[in-house]
């Protein structure tokens, strides 16, 4: 009798937790599941307005013949394999700097190279177009001290358009990061760096065999999340650029917004580009937690 009332308490228990948490549920479910089972639908429709049939794999289709979405897709892709790798980088060796208890107004470090992560977006791109400009501060600087003959068209050359997005990217997100990285150095035991240091293991070797082993899991995190916030770049592209000259800086997302509002509106077609980006970021998160498993096994 006593096992009864028990497990009749625990049924009771789990009622009333699952009551209290059914309000949240329902939220998750309206706001977040049904969006993501609404657009898997409407991404197999095509149509204007409020009419739509059933088109099957006909907007994959299209995707291949569209030029501006490879281009858009191209563009992504550039700043994922140049700005991702060299903002981590970055971010994980000014933390190891920053982690220096020696080092004099570290907190004031790591305030101004955090700061720019809680920047307002269009404070930040209208302040960038200008410094960036024909006649702006950064080709100034640049010519007086000799380091280019002629100002730099960083907002009118293809080319120099992205190297301007990447700069803007690592600008704002590295100080992001490398508070993860800083938050995890401070759990290391540093007797474990004295001890490599009584061996005789420069700074360097300590960096490679100590260091980036045991940030490791952070690493991961970062990766991957700058990963799904590369693939899912818009701001940049639309507050800077408007993502020219000649579409040579836009982005997957961007021309999803100029399908859906610049453009005759499809929310069908926009909704299969928006698949594209789901299936790139799982694609190279799991390559991003293969690799780290790998090593883990080993």
């Amino acid at each position: 009798m006593a096992q009864i009332r028990i497990r009749g308490g625990e049924a009771a228990q789990n009622r009333a937790a699952w009551l209290f948490v059914s309000t949240a549920l329902a939220l998750v479910a309206v706001f977040n599941l049904y969006p993501v089972v609404s657009s898997f639908i409407l991404s197999f429709q095509t149509g204007k307005g409020s009419v739509y049939r059933f088109n099957g794999f006909g907007n994959v289709i299209r995707l291949a013949g569209d030029t501006v979405f490879l281009k858009a897709l191209g563009n992504t892709f550039i700043y994922f394999i140049f700005q991702v790798p060299v903002m981590i980088v970055l971010a994980l060796s000014i933390a190891v700097v920053l982690n220096d208890p020696n080092l004099k107004f570290r907190g004031f470090f790591r305030t101004a190279i955090f700061l720019p992560c809680v920047t307002s977006l269009v404070a930040y791109s209208v302040l960038f177009k200008s410094m960036f400009a024909l006649d702006g501060l950064v080709n100034r600087a640049l010519l007086s001290l000799h380091a280019v003959s002629a100002p730099i068209p960083w907002l009118l050359d293809p080319f120099w358009a992205k190297v301007l997005i990447v700069i803007a990217l690592t600008w704002r997100w590295t100080g992001y990061n490398m508070m993860f990285y800083l938050s995890a150095l401070q759990n290391i035991d540093p007797s474990i760096y004295e001890a490599a240091r009584i061996d005789g293991a420069s700074p360097l070797r300590q960096f490679r065999m100590i260091t980036v082993p045991l940030l490791k899991p952070i690493i991961l995190f970062t990766s991957v999340m700058s990963t799904i916030g590369t693939l899912q770049l818009f701001d940049e592209s639309m507050n800077i650029t408007q993502g020219g000259p000649a579409d040579a800086t836009l982005t997957i997302s961007h021309y999803i917004y100029n399908v859906l509002f610049k453009f005759t509106p499809n929310f069908g077609y926009a909704a299969t580009i928006s698949y594209v980006i789901v299936f790139f970021v799982a694609v190279l998160a799991f390559i991003q937690f293969k690799i780290s498993g790998e090593d883990n096994a080993q």
